[in-house]
């Protein structure tokens, strides 16, 4: 019957009214990056004398260059790499372990900790009191204040639970019978049937830690750890870098050096979607069943 309901013209023209308008999103997400695609590669009078455009007409390589030969750039780069794998680990990692024993239906008091959970969702501290806490801490100008504060997200938290709630209790049951722990029957069995929604929600703390810049400027007065995110506020708000960042014989175009910054930062994580997108489309699909 759905079938067929789908099969009649009003489902017909609704089906290509969807279309139309997915292929206008895309287009409208698509372009600004491909713009600045073309921008990274052309001179500096081209970008002054064309508003827009998507070829420009002769290709250079001096923007790329003059990022890849600073110092600044590349320490950032490597920081944001570190920062996102190993702050990806730790948060997925203590989400993890807690969302698995919150699964369990008979543990005590575990609807006083689902209800804390829940009230960082409605009320939190805000940027102030975080500060405090993380300078009371010692966090202060180090790698790990970009990772901790955020480190278990309730909403990524409570989705994990109720999947490890949903997996069938006797594939559990048969691993303590054969003497598996908790953590060994979380390891050998649970988590190898949740890579959809551990990929999914990896990604998401992947993507955040990525392009986190708050933390950043709040913790970090070090210039030599900034992350990527404030390598690129720098440029995009002074519209170039200076002598002393950028070894180059040429000038480089300072819009083409914008576009080339934003290219370079958004490409990395770009890259690791398709590797995460067969468990990432069911995860995002367990999530809205079941979330």
């Amino acid at each position: 019957m759905a079938k067929d309901r789908f099969n009649t013209k009003p489902g017909r023209v609704f089906d290509v009214a969807n279309v139309l308008i997915l292929i206008f999103v895309g287009v409208v997400a698509v372009v600004p990056f491909l713009y600045c695609l073309a921008g990274s590669f052309a001179t500096e009078s081209e970008i002054t004398m064309r508003p827009f455009f998507l070829w420009p007409h002769k290709f250079i390589l001096t923007s790329y260059q003059a990022i890849l030969s600073s110092r600044m750039f590349t320490r950032a780069f490597i920081t944001t790499i570190v920062v996102t794998v190993v702050g990806t680990a730790i948060q997925l990692g203590l989400t993890t372990l807690m969302a698995y024993p919150l699964s369990k239906v008979a543990l005590p008091g575990r609807r006083v900790v689902m209800g804390c959970i829940v009230f960082t969702m409605v009320f939190s501290a805000g940027m102030i009191p975080t500060f405090i806490i993380v300078k009371n801490l010692g966090l202060l100008n180090s790698y790990w204040s970009l990772i901790l504060p955020g480190a278990i997200n309730p909403f990524n938290l409570i989705v994990m639970k109720n999947f490890f709630q949903d997996l069938p209790a006797e594939l559990e049951e048969s691993a303590k019978i054969d003497g598996a722990g908790e953590l060994r029957t979380l390891w050998s069995v649970v988590m190898p049937l949740s890579k959809p929604v551990l990929a999914t929600f990896g990604l998401f703390y992947a993507v955040g830690l990525w392009n986190d810049y708050t933390s950043p400027l709040l913790y970090l007065a070090d210039t030599k750890k900034w992350t990527l995110q404030m390598v690129l506020r720098q440029v995009t708000a002074s519209a170039q870098m200076t002598a002393d960042q950028m070894q180059s014989d040429v000038p480089p175009p300072a819009q083409g050096v914008k576009f080339a910054v934003v290219i370079i930062s958004t490409i990395p994580i770009l890259l690791v979607y398709p590797f995460l997108q067969k468990h990432f489309a069911k995860g995002m699909l367990i999530g809205s069943v079941k979330g």
